[in-house]
């Protein structure tokens, strides 16, 4: 009843939302990884690449938490992260970050891409309807 008084007072044209239908698996797929467990590899393999981020970062925590996301997503997309490191040293300096961010960017969902400026199309309608 509550909620047909809300519609009375404030009308709309967006159609309800049936949170009745939501899935589970839909909730999984908007949070892509959130609910994954966690991986696991060697000590020594984590030493390593914290070791590398934090000769580039100079902040243990700052690399702890690039070497954590790196080892996560090189294992969820099947490779080594030894080799992922490798590739790593192999770059210059200034092309470490458009790097690191499209191996963070595999296991991202498309509308929360890291380092990505996307400036969507705007409809013609409701960018009409926006002040400038």
């Amino acid at each position: 009843m509550a909620s047909n008084l809300q519609r009375a007072e404030y009308p709309t044209n967006l159609s309800e939302i049936n949170t009745n239908a939501v899935q589970d698996r839909d909730v999984k797929k908007y949070f892509n990884n959130f609910f994954n467990i966690p991986t696991t590899v060697s000590s020594n393999i984590d030493s390593a690449i914290i070791a590398y981020f934090e000769t580039i970062t100079d902040n243990k925590d700052g690399a702890r938490a690039l070497a954590s996301a790196v080892i996560y997503t090189s294992v969820k997309q099947g490779l080594n992260p030894m080799e992922t490191l490798q590739e790593f040293t192999k770059l210059p300096l200034g092309d470490l970050d458009a790097y690191t961010a499209m191996i963070l960017n595999f296991e991202r969902v498309g509308t929360s891409y890291l380092g990505i400026s996307n400036q969507p199309v705007l409809n013609k309608y409701i960018q009409r309807a926006i002040l400038p």
